[in-house]
């Protein structure tokens, strides 16, 4: 059967760590027919964590793509990481994707990692919908979630389903079923055992009467969905008016109308791991999010135009083949990149071009991903993701197009790592050999870094957390069978500058017989911006010659900035503007522009001075009441700030403002003080100002 746009959904399933993810992909794997058995994540059999790392810790760290059907519509379906220190996954996953499903824990509510991939999912214009899962828990409170997702998350929820009870089965209501607010039926679902046994069909939702019991808070409901509609359809609103009946398909369709323009995100009820809920999360998949040919026309540079242009285009199979390189996993044969295809047909043993290295790069195998296995195909079209064997350069965010017409999409950002260790192979005959399996790592995480240190030989290895780096370790010695030495994590600091300063860089020099004469004048200044040195050019000669050397001067700080501060930090939050400078006649060299340069950046530290910042972490701890003063006292001998406490689920909620220098072992000391009862997530906040004591003893 061949495959419409209209039929294909690109989705992928992200929220904060044990929601219940992976355990919904599973189900949905296994009504759909693409899996024969219920996968576990605590038994370690699921499907899409199918690392041995993933299988032994029972958490998602690599992104997994699986593919199968449901009715008519064909789902291409990632599953990422909910760790923090994965983020990487979800970003990447999130900037090819045209739909997401959102999952909610009905005990915990919306948590801090939810908070990061909401707005990850607003930065990249995904429409998605919202699972409230896991009702079947003690303390799950559905209407509860819904009014976070409301005022933390700044949505518009649109309830879909209310559950039937909530909580176990040995509490006096406990969650059985749902109510579908569209068709206003009751729902009920075969149990898990029988589910597993295979007694039940695999599709099988038994719809039936509201209960009277229920029918009065169904019909509120009701009239707060077909309220919702009102505003975003003139026929719903019609039909509300005349008091007559709203179809269900004209709901369907004006409900799917507001997902696709991210005017409201419906909200679904369920628990993955009972098997409740999981076929209407499929319908709402295939009823509600785009497809392909339903999100706007990808945009993109021209990259043959010197001013910036800015092209389209849009998921035409028959036009100009155009795809974003989204993720590249190294395996011994050679570079393995997924790819999501914008535009035109990708054929396997042709050649694509790659704008961004002005390298053409061979397409020598296409391949359909299943998790970890994988299928051969001869070509792809638009609207399709697929693993390509045979580019070389090509890296994550990069864009493959057809040479006869380039383009270049927007790239992929990434954040700053945050923590550092040093590691050392235990044989100096193995140095080489480490050396090469982290350029190889590097390539297929663009949150891992590693560089050799200048002053001590050793190599350091920075990342996004301590399990980040615990991973990548174990990985070197479990893939790669290399026994490395480490030594004790650090923070990454970076520096900013004490004040604003203007001034000047000057050249004046002999060098083989020739005077290198340039100025270079910068007004530099500290910003409240979370990102690197930006050069602002604030200088526009309108001389053509004189305009191509404030170019070079722009470009020269650019390098020299890249140097650091006072510290031998990298440089934070700070802006630098190329003033009007003099020109001497001749118009001076690059040489000489680029001494200038970094004699203007010297000046600028010097005259400024630093500040060592330090990485601030946003901190949630869930604490039971008896032990909350325990946990407080610690974190503000941590030195966190708290900044809010709230009850969510019965439970306590922390929230505070920490530096990643004092959380180290946190994870152990937190159990130690609530005995066990207490958990906690962690993730990047900002840079903020050291102490002065950490300033003063760092070298």
């Amino acid at each position: 059967m061949k495959r419409t746009l209209e039929s294909i959904r690109n989705i992928g399933i992200v929220a904060h760590i044990d929601a219940g993810k992976t355990t919904l992909t599973e189900r949905m794997l296994y009504f759909t027919k693409a899996s024969h058995r219920l996968g576990d994540v605590d038994r370690g059999t699921t499907v899409t964590d199918f690392d041995p790392e993933e299988q032994q810790r029972g958490i998602t760290i690599y992104s997994a793509a699986v593919t199968f059907q449901w009715r008519d519509v064909t789902v291409n379906l990632i599953d990422t990481p909910g760790h923090v220190d994965f983020t990487a996954e979800v970003e990447r996953s999130l900037r090819v994707l045209d739909g997401a499903v959102v999952v909610f824990s009905a005990r915990e509510g919306v948590e801090a990692q939810s908070e990061t991939v909401w707005r990850q999912a607003d930065r990249y214009g995904v429409p998605r919908i919202a699972l409230i899962n896991k009702l079947d828990r003690e303390g799950a409170d559905f209407h509860g979630t819904v009014t976070q997702i409301e005022q933390r998350l700044k949505a518009q929820p649109l309830v879909l389903q209310l559950p039937v009870g909530s909580g176990p089965p040995h509490v006096a209501d406990p969650f059985r079923g749902l109510i579908d607010l569209v068709t206003m039926e009751m729902l009920t679902f075969p149990k898990k055992e029988e589910v597993g046994a295979g007694e039940a069909s695999l599709t099988e939702v038994v719809r039936s009467p509201i209960p009277e019991e229920l029918r009065a808070e169904a019909d509120l409901w009701r009239e707060k969905l077909v309220t919702s509609l009102f505003d975003l359809s003139d026929e719903v609103a019609e039909l509300a008016l005349a008091e007559a009946e709203i179809p269900a398909e004209l709901a369907r369709k004006v409900i799917r109308q507001g997902v696709v323009s991210r005017q409201i995100v419906p909200v679904l009820a369920g628990s993955a791991l009972d098997c409740i809920g999981v076929q209407p999360v499929l319908d709402a998949v295939a009823w509600y999010l785009p497809s392909p040919a339903d999100v706007p026309p990808v945009e993109g540079l021209d990259p043959s135009k010197k001013e910036p242009t800015t092209i389209t285009r849009g998921p035409d199979p028959n036009g100009p083949f155009c795809g974003l390189v989204f993720k590249i996993v190294a395996d011994k044969h050679g570079d393995f990149a997924f790819v999501r295809i914008y535009s035109g047909t990708l054929k396997a043993g042709s050649r694509a071009w790659n704008p961004g290295q002005q390298k053409k790069e061979n397409i020598a195998q296409l391949w359909h991903v299943q998790a970890d296995r994988r299928e051969q195909i001869s070509e792809a079209t638009a609207g399709d993701i697929v693993g390509v064997i045979g580019p070389r350069l090509s890296v994550t965010g990069d864009t493959l197009c057809d040479a006869a017409a380039p383009i270049v999409l927007e790239t992929i950002e990434f954040p700053e790592t945050v923590i550092s260790m040093a590691i050392e192979p235990e044989t100096s005959l193995e140095r080489k050999k480490l050396s090469d399996v982290l350029e190889m790592l590097k390539r297929q995480d663009p949150t891992f870094r590693a560089i050799e240190s200048e002053d001590t030989g050793q190599t350091l290895i920075s990342g996004m957390g301590e399990l980040h780096l615990e991973v990548i370790r174990h990985r070197l010695q479990r893939d790669f069978n290399l026994k490395c030495r480490v030594h004790k994590p650090r923070v990454s600091y970076k520096e900013t500058l004490g004040k604003s300063v203007k001034v000047t860089g000057e050249s004046n020099r002999q060098v083989a017989g020739q005077t290198l004469v340039a100025s270079v004048c910068i007004k530099a200044e500290p910003t409240d911006e979370q990102a690197g040195v930006r050069v602002v050019q604030g200088w526009f000669p309108e001389n053509e010659a004189e305009a191509e050397v404030a170019a070079t001067m722009v470009q020269a700080l650019s390098e020299s900035v890249e140097r650091g501060g006072l510290k031998g930090c990298p440089l934070w939050g700070v802006q630098v503007t190329l003033l009007e400078s003099p020109l001497p006649d001749p118009l001076p060299s690059d040489v000489a522009v680029r001494i200038a340069a970094a004699d203007a950046v010297e000046n600028m530290l010097e005259s400024a001075g630093s500040v060592l910042l330090e990485p601030l972490m946003k901190v949630e701890v869930s604490v039971p009441e008896e032990h909350l003063g325990d946990v407080i006292n610690d974190l503000q001998q941590r030195r966190a700030m708290i900044t809010n406490t709230e009850i969510r689920g019965g439970v306590n909620v922390l929230t505070a403002e920490a530096p990643l220098a004092s959380m180290f072992g946190y994870s152990a000391a937190v159990r130690s003080v609530s005995q066990g009862r207490a958990s906690f997530t962690m993730a990047p906040l900002k840079y903020g100002p050291a102490p002065a004591e950490t300033a003063e003893a760092y070298v």
